[in-house]
């Protein structure tokens, strides 16, 4: 915020969780250069879905919900015209598209992480695909007993940024095997690893491994708690108010 008398952003908060809750709280106690109220919570929506019909207009709609919420999140954004701020993982391709879709007259946001250091890792995973020719990659992600989808969401932005790399260096199709069982024979050196770990309240680690002749290099974030994600998403909810209709990515939106 540029000056005194501009306006709060007003956000609406998909989810009564506890990134939900996080969400709000952050948002209440954000204050500008100025010292006046960041946000504003116009609506937060909690397990009755149908409270989204009568939820006031916003300027941004925050989502680190559920895949089960979309219906609501898509009618929220087709009704108040919002931009969508998404953190939410899991989507199918289905619901991907529908996703997409909101993007012809609202700004929409999706990623699968909301942290900056998730963001340089993504680039360092990226210059070490490139350098690391012939390499054997794997990718281990580990996430508190709670989480519901595997892989996680910056798992697969994390191999999708492999797999790109390798096809932008000419080295053919790379493909992800997920875990591993029984007499799987030789490693495919165009396979990538994809393993999930589940215990505890870890909040999220990230390892990207180059496996060469005689040496390895790995890539590790550590996450150690969600308000990293919180700080992310509401430092997009304010770049996002406003912005013209279309599909945006957390790097897109952060760093350009």
């Amino acid at each position: 915020m540029t000056s005194e008398n501009a306006a709060p952003i007003r956000v609406a908060i998909m989810g009564e969780g506890r990134m939900g809750s996080l969400i709000r709280s952050t948002a209440e106690a954000a204050r500008t250069e100025e010292g006046s109220a960041a946000f504003e919570v116009v609506a937060q929506i909690g397990f009755d879905l149908s409270a989204a019909d009568a939820a006031p207009a916003a300027d941004v709609l925050i989502d680190f919900s559920n895949v089960v919420t979309l219906p609501a999140v898509a009618s929220y954004v087709r009704r108040t015209g919002a931009a969508l701020v998404s953190g939410t993982t899991g989507y199918t391709d289905e619901q991907m598209a529908e996703l997409r879709s909101l993007a012809k007259t609202s700004a929409v946001l999706q990623s699968g992480n909301y942290s900056l250091g998730i963001a340089a890792l993504r680039h360092a995973a990226t210059l070490a695909a490139r350098e690391l020719a012939g390499f054997d990659v794997e990718i281990v992600e580990t996430h508190h007993n709670q989480k519901v989808d595997a892989p996680s969401g910056t798992a697969k932005l994390l191999l999708d940024a492999v797999v790109a790399t390798e096809a932008e260096e000419g080295r053919g199709e790379y493909h992800p095997v997920y875990g591993r069982e029984g007499m799987v024979g030789k490693r495919d050196p165009r396979e990538v690893g994809m393993h999930s770990l589940r215990g505890g309240t870890v909040a999220g680690v990230h390892t990207v491994s180059f496996f060469g002749t005689d040496e390895e290099v790995s890539l590790t974030h550590r996450a150690t708690s969600r308000q990293i994600f919180v700080n992310g998403a509401l430092a997009a909810a304010r770049k996002m108010a406003g912005r013209e209709p279309g599909f945006y990515g957390f790097d897109e939106v952060m760093f350009n």
